[in-house]
């Protein structure tokens, strides 16, 4: 598999794992950009086409930031977006689901390490996902 690239000084990947709606992928693209538009490194490469959280972890390595952002299929199919946060290595495979509204803070504080993949994580409802720090 391709080794994945990395990030962007201050970013973090967002991989379109997921190719069925360019629409989809450009909607997503404009909502991370209104979080925050300059946190983001996109790879739009067919080669991770259908790439399993188990294949990126296996993949990762001393250049790639220790978590990243998938576009995949729920992704591009629900309404909202939501995008899949993956570590890579702390608690490898484990994962949370976001919204895009809150990707840039996530990136932001992910990327200088003022908060852990765990403390985002531990803070999801019972469905995994993660709607902010003691909001409904």
């Amino acid at each position: 598999m391709t080794p994945l690239p990395k990030p962007g000084d201050l970013t973090s990947l967002v991989v379109r794992t997921d190719f069925t709606d360019d629409m989809a992928w450009n909607a997503l693209k404009a909502a991370i950009e209104a979080s925050d538009s300059d946190s983001a490194t996109y790879v739009n490469d067919p080669a991770y086409a259908r790439v399993t959280v188990q294949e990126l972890v296996d993949i990762a390595d001393s250049n790639t930031s220790t978590y990243l952002f998938l576009a995949d299929a729920t992704t591009m199919t629900e309404d909202q977006r939501p995008l899949l946060a993956v570590d890579l290595f702390g608690e490898a495979s484990r994962t949370f689901r976001l919204p895009p509204r809150w990707y840039g803070e996530i990136s932001a504080n992910l990327c200088i390490a003022n908060l852990d993949f765990a403390d985002y994580a531990d803070a999801t409802d019972e469905s995994g996902n993660f709607r902010g720090f003691g909001e409904d």
